[in-house]
């Protein structure tokens, strides 16, 4: 194709992941606000400006080996193109529209995942997955949750034990104070992982158009882009959501916020440091399950998690399949 002729394309392209950025912040706002909105520390309208601020400045923190991973490990950059990466894109935007319409917290990261593996092997079969990185985001479906879950359930041992002298009051208004630290944390992890993902596909596509050389990377402009749409995006909102991830698993309180908030913000700075595309949504998910478990195990409401579970299982076929369906559709009229 004529570079000329794929300049439109190459911009509609960006857009449109751009757009899917923006969607991910929305969908997955819950993820950051949905504990302090939950224990009323903070109102919901200045929630996701908290939330919204760390998710945008969370690249002067991490590097940008999540975007290298999603670039280059789990679609071999080779068998991209425009086709394939527009594809991904509807996969991934398809199902978080269905998700989010329904209020399920899907995995907005496994979708994106799971729409380049369907738009890769439309392409070029089963050949074109780089197994070794689909592998580690796989292997995080499972480890993810469950490291949140632990932490989360060590730290409310831990501040029950340091709290057992102070008064249910004075416990309470401290960690009313604490948890805006613990959700900026999160929102840190949120914004650090997530955009990363998009920042990946845009600078895989403009690689395989040719626009950054021989060597992969990613330009700055695409760093601030995809973070201020996600901020964006979490500016929004997802209230649905938040009322499934803040009401419905368990009720919380400002110690328990705390708690699942600070154990998923450890596990989602662990996972952006070593390059691991997890998804947040698992991550909190665990997080408020284990706070929930630490109270007793009747406090969680295992049919809501298990629902939200059976999402978490079918996202990536689910999202894979849209895929194909796209890259074939678009051949066909090609």
């Amino acid at each position: 194709m004529d570079a000329m002729l794929a300049l439109p394309v190459l911009v509609g392209l960006i857009a449109v992941a751009l757009l899917f950025d923006f969607l991910n912040g929305l969908h997955d706002a819950a993820n950051s606000i949905a504990t302090i909105v939950s224990t009323r520390v903070l109102r919901p309208q200045y929630a996701v400006i908290w939330a919204a601020f760390f998710n945008f400045i969370a690249f002067l923190v991490f590097g940008l080996h999540v975007a290298n991973t999603i670039g280059t490990g789990i679609i071999d950059p080779n068998v991209i193109d425009a086709q394939v990466i527009f594809a991904a894109l509807v996969g991934a935007i398809v199902w978080n529209l269905v998700t989010w319409g329904l209020g399920i917290p899907s995995s907005s990261s496994h979708a994106l995942i799971g729409g380049l593996v369907g738009g890769g092997v439309a392409k070029a079969g089963l050949s074109a997955a780089v197994w070794g990185g689909l592998s580690k985001a796989l292997l995080a479906i499972v480890l993810s949750p469950v490291v949140g879950f632990l932490l989360a359930l060590v730290l409310v041992a831990i501040v029950s034990w340091l709290s057992v002298r102070s008064t249910p009051f004075a416990v309470d208004r401290a960690f009313r104070i604490l948890q805006f630290f613990s959700a900026s944390l999160y929102s840190l992890g949120h914004g650090g992982n997530d955009a990363q993902k998009t920042m990946g596909i845009i600078a895989v596509l403009l690689f395989s158009q040719g626009y950054l050389g021989s060597e992969f990377s990613v330009p700055f402009w695409v760093v601030l882009s995809c973070q201020a749409a996600m901020a964006l995006g979490t500016l929004m909102g997802g209230w649905r959501i938040v009322r499934t991830m803040g009401l419905r698993i368990t009720k919380l309180t400002p110690m328990q916020g705390f708690c699942a908030e600070t154990g998923g913000a450890a596990t989602l700075f662990m996972a952006t440091f070593l390059g691991v595309p997890v998804s947040t949504t698992h991550t909190i998910t665990g997080s408020i399950v284990g706070v929930g478990a630490a109270r007793r195990v009747s406090a969680v409401r295992w049919n809501v998690a298990s629902s939200i579970v059976y999402a978490w299982v079918i996202t990536i076929p689910a999202s894979a399949i849209v895929a194909a369906l796209a890259y074939w559709a678009v051949a066909i009229v090609r």
